[in-house]
């Protein structure tokens, strides 16, 4: 009797183990079905090549035509269109790029022009094979769009500003460009810091008025000085108003009201011209008040409520 015992409790053993052994086989195949699933849901920042070889990160969200892409402005990166990228990739596919220099892009240039930024949003939409774009470039991130769409007109069917193209014709003397250059290039960080904090109204929640300040402050300096002489050398040769006018389709801007935007003027340039003005914002609207610039947005590439 006891011999029966010992040899049903072993079989029983048996039992349990090789139920074990098959519960475990099970899991661990779920487990890595699962991961496979999970790892094809996961939207990955990429990585493309722009025409001078610098790498170009960017990121992709959502579906539909035509595609959105976000340009950050002047020592940014994709991260200030957080704002935006939930809401619009519902019906649309949205793109952020990183300019080079900027967030996870390469910094392999000597100087940092409008131009070169332009072919990295064109690399960009190689990539991706991109047909019909919308660009909604901020600040700096406007005039980078119309540098873009000059590399690709047929592609590319609108641009939106961010508060910017305030007047595009703007005389900006080599004096002036010099002065703004020179805090920034003695000592960038706290420069770039009374810089920036300089675009902001007293409404705006200070947690993101800080950050955004120290973020901006933290660019590296040889890309933001680079970059924001390149600009300004731009608007003092008259190349940034010739550029603009050169366009064929319609340009809008969604701008604050800190200063002001002269429409008459950019119309003189191109008549399809057109502006809304955000009352009570500042420089980084987009990111301080989204909702409310979100419908802006959604107003004009098209897309109902």
């Amino acid at each position: 009797m006891t011999h029966l015992c010992c040899r049903s409790h072993q079989h029983a053993r048996e039992v349990i183990m090789s139920r074990v052994a098959v519960y475990g086989v099970g899991l661990m195949l779920l487990l890595a079905f699962a991961g496979q699933a999970l790892a094809t849901e996961v939207n990955w920042p990429r990585m493309a090549d722009s025409a001078d070889g610098v790498p170009i990160a960017y990121e992709v969200q959502g579906s539909g035509e035509p595609t959105l892409v976000f340009i950050h402005g002047w020592s940014g990166d994709g991260r200030y269109w957080r704002g935006q990228l939930p809401h619009f990739a519902q019906r649309h596919r949205v793109v952020t790029v990183d300019l080079a220099g900027h967030g996870h892009s390469g910094q392999g240039r000597e100087v940092y022009t409008l131009p070169a930024f332009g072919e990295d949003v064109k690399a960009v939409l190689d990539d991706l094979e991109v047909e019909q774009a919308i660009l909604v470039g901020h600040s700096m991130g406007g005039p980078v769009s119309v540098e873009a769409a000059r590399l690709m007109p047929e592609r590319v069917i609108g641009i939106i500003g961010v508060d910017t193209f305030h007047d595009v014709a703007a005389d900006v003397s080599e004096e002036q460009r010099d002065e703004l250059l020179e805090p920034l290039q003695q000592d960038f960080a706290p420069a770039a810091r009374q810089f920036v904090a300089s675009m902001f109204i007293d409404s705006t929640d200070a947690t993101l008025r800080e950050w955004v300040v120290e973020d901006m402050a933290a660019a590296p300096p040889e890309v933001a000085i680079s970059a924001m002489q390149e600009m300004l050398s731009r608007h003092a040769d008259g190349e940034a108003a010739q550029q603009f006018a050169a366009l064929t389709f319609p340009v809008m801007a969604i701008n604050a009201d800190l200063w002001p935007t002269d429409v008459d003027a950019n119309r003189l340039l191109l008549p399809e011209f057109d502006a809304v003005i955000m009352e009570d914002s500042d420089h980084f609207l987009h990111m301080a008040k989204p909702a409310a610039f979100n419908r802006e947005l959604e107003r004009m590439i098209g897309t109902p409520p």
